[in-house]
């Protein structure tokens, strides 16, 4: 995983929880915490920060990369005008995730593993995002796409379904 994935979420852990938590944090997982922004790192480092993180919380995982998935957004939006600048909504900025926004992260990241997304627009108005990347990490695509409506000030609803339903690595998305 990109080391700006780690930057991020230290700024989101100093942030909601002060910097000392960040070094306990570190501890906890057992982790250098020695991260650059280009560098790569192995995903078991976010895991156990990850699951280091929970515990300490009393949240899930899913819970946790949910949140920081929505705090990080704003973060990026401030470090990344430029991806965001060229959309009217967060419905527009969803949409250009596979074409635009991916393809510029691995410009400014080589080597970054981007999920992909097959995306659905629906009669109804929603948007069905199909998640798709080794990582698992869709609990944190959906708090991406909160995070992303919180920028633009949209207000939207993601729908999750449950493991088993064929359709686990899905979110479908309402604007409201």
């Amino acid at each position: 995983m990109k080391g700006i994935v780690f930057n991020i979420l230290e700024e989101v852990v100093e942030k909601n929880h002060g910097a000392e938590a960040w070094d306990t944090l570190l501890e906890a997982a057992n982790v250098s915490g020695a991260y650059t922004s280009l560098g790569s790192y192995p995903d078991a480092e976010m895991q156990a920060l990850v699951m280091a993180a929970s515990k300490h919380l009393g949240i899930t995982p899913a819970e946790l990369l949910h949140r920081f998935g929505r705090d990080a957004m704003p973060i990026l939006k401030q470090r990344y005008p430029e991806l965001f600048s060229t959309h009217p909504n967060s419905r527009s900025f969803i949409l250009s995730v596979n074409s635009i926004i991916h393809p510029e992260v691995r410009k400014l990241y080589p080597g970054a593993m981007c999920p992909y997304f097959h995306m659905k627009e629906n009669d109804d108005g929603t948007l069905d995002m199909t998640y798709s990347s080794e990582r698992h990490l869709i609990d944190l695509a959906q708090g991406f796409v909160l995070g992303a409506a919180d920028v633009f000030g949209d207000r939207v609803e993601v729908e999750r379904f449950p493991p088993g339903s064929g359709k686990e690595n899905m979110l479908r998305v309402k604007w409201l």
